[in-house]
């Protein structure tokens, strides 16, 4: 199953980079340097030799990228790129399926040990959800993913709110707020995540009002392209 599950998750990642590849758009060499140093850079350790929050992490991240999917594929219908916008929504279902996988073995891990879960689930949410990418580096820039993250939230293709919402939707997907006989340190665990949606919004708010003095950078992906974050 873990196999399959593998040669799945490979599918989007390969699609995507014939796309690029053919439309002839971007620098395909610093794609490939970027692709290599960033399975080279390993997952994030925090993600490792832990019982749940490998299911824990994966659902907060199938749905951030189900989110983002979706959004890059509207932007690409708007600017007149169907068939992006078809590969993008595809993809988009696949992961929504994906979340829906993890979120239920989440589910039966609140089931048989809502202390050990929720004090995980607190854990991941205090030391912040890295993406898969956070690692990319193309040999040039040291803050790719900073700036690649800048502009993803600045055109809505994934952003602190969607952040916010997600750990919302989660909360209540797995019930958390309703968890009884936790521990003390369980029952602040629950208070925690349960309380971090509004605090992340309210920060998001503050960050807004200071992205008009965002600078501009080239992006050596299209070729050295100026672009705004």
């Amino acid at each position: 199953w873990t196999r399959a599950w593998t040669a799945e998750e490979n599918r989007p990642g390969d699609l995507l980079n014939k796309y690029i590849y053919l439309s002839g758009l971007v620098d395909m060499k610093q794609i490939e340097k970027t692709i290599q140093y960033l399975i080279g850079s390993g997952m994030d350790p925090r993600t490792e030799n832990s019982r749940y929050l490998g299911f824990i992490y994966t659902s907060f991240q199938e749905r951030a990228t189900f989110i983002s999917h979706g959004n890059t594929a509207r932007l690409a219908k708007e600017h007149g790129d169907v068939k992006l916008a078809q590969i993008c929504g595809t993809i988009a279902s696949d992961e929504k399926r994906h979340e829906t996988a993890y979120t239920k073995v989440v589910e039966k891990l609140f089931e048989i040990d809502p202390d050990g879960t929720v004090l995980t689930f607190s854990d991941m949410m205090r030391k912040k959800i890295s993406m898969p990418a956070h690692l990319m580096y193309d040999g040039r820039d040291d803050n790719l993913f900073e700036h690649f993250s800048a502009v993803a939230q600045r055109l809505g293709i994934y952003t602190a709110r969607d952040y916010a919402d997600i750990l919302e939707f989660l909360v209540g997907r797995w019930k958390v707020a309703d968890l009884t006989g936790l521990s003390a340190e369980g029952r602040k665990a629950q208070d925690y995540v349960c309380g971090l949606p509004p605090r992340i919004r309210r920060l998001e708010e503050r960050a807004q009002g200071r992205a008009e003095q965002a600078p501009i950078i080239p992006f050596s992906w299209i070729f050295d392209r100026e672009v705004k974050l």
